[in-house]
């Protein structure tokens, strides 16, 4: 079960989205032109994180930060699965969010690229450990379990978002190591999905994001979950993100239909 195409544990445990074993939902529920969001919208990936994605580098005369701005043919090794929130234009992501969704050591990406996107959606903070909880329940693997390191899909934390919705941030909940103590916490359907789809192209994702620097730039805005020590806001070539799209990626559109 354990991410591919590594055939083991990622190289850095935050590298924490594991590939599904069929891809029935992409073929299922594909992102339609008549379905892409009329108003900017954020989107989620699960993709390969490869060697290079750790060092992002810096354009001295604009101060923004890009992964493998020399394209996929710079691309080396495979280190682990990664998901993050792509931001959607006319709703920059703040600076504290940038601090608050700091996933730590943890292989908790994926409930925190959701968690992020919801906050686009709706403004507000969420509990994205437990959103990573509640997914280990319901994915593919019965390995994973809420209180372990695993990793899971995608797919599995935008399913518990359209049944439960998801869990309003407290301040009670700043110390929530303990799994046990976050399975109390009480989700609101209002604050989760309705319907979502899957993009299969870069070009359906800009037109999802509607970010118009991002247009210009013929690349998407990565917001990781690493905290202060990544960058805030990284930029990731169109080329490089199409190939990412093509190795099995996972491209999660909110969608009203």
């Amino acid at each position: 079960m354990r991410y591919r195409p590594i055939n083991g544990e990622p190289v850095d445990p935050r590298l924490g989205r594991f590939q599904p074993d069929d891809w029935e939902h992409l073929e299922s529920y594909p992102l339609m032109a008549s379905a892409i969001p009329a108003d900017p919208t954020p989107v989620v990936i699960g993709v390969n994180w490869y060697r290079e994605f750790f060092e992002p580098e810096r354009d001295d005369a604009t101060g923004e930060y890009w992964l493998a701005p020399g394209g996929p043919q710079t691309l080396t090794q495979v280190q682990g699965g990664h998901c993050v929130c792509l931001e959607p234009g006319d709703t920059p992501d703040p600076e504290d969010w940038w601090r608050f969704y700091d996933q730590g050591r943890e292989g908790a990406c994926v409930g925190f690229g959701w968690s992020r996107c919801m906050s686009l959606l709706n403004s507000e903070l969420y509990a994205a450990r437990w959103l990573w909880d509640r997914a280990k329940e319901v994915d593919q693997w019965p390995e994973t379990e809420p209180g372990d390191e695993n990793g899971t899909s995608v797919r599995a934390a935008a399913d518990i978002l359209c049944k439960s919705g998801h869990v309003d941030w407290q301040d009670a909940y700043a110390d929530d190591n303990d799994h046990t103590v976050r399975d109390s916490y009480k989700p609101a359907t209002q604050n989760g999905l309705k319907v979502y789809r899957w993009a299969r192209s870069v070009e359906d994702v800009h037109a999802a994001l509607s970010n118009n620097r991002a247009d210009t730039l013929g690349a998407v805005p990565v917001l990781n979950s690493w905290g202060p020590g990544f960058p805030h806001r990284t930029w990731m070539p169109d080329a490089v993100f199409q190939r990412l799209i093509d190795e099995d990626g996972e491209i999660a559109v909110p969608t009203d239909a």
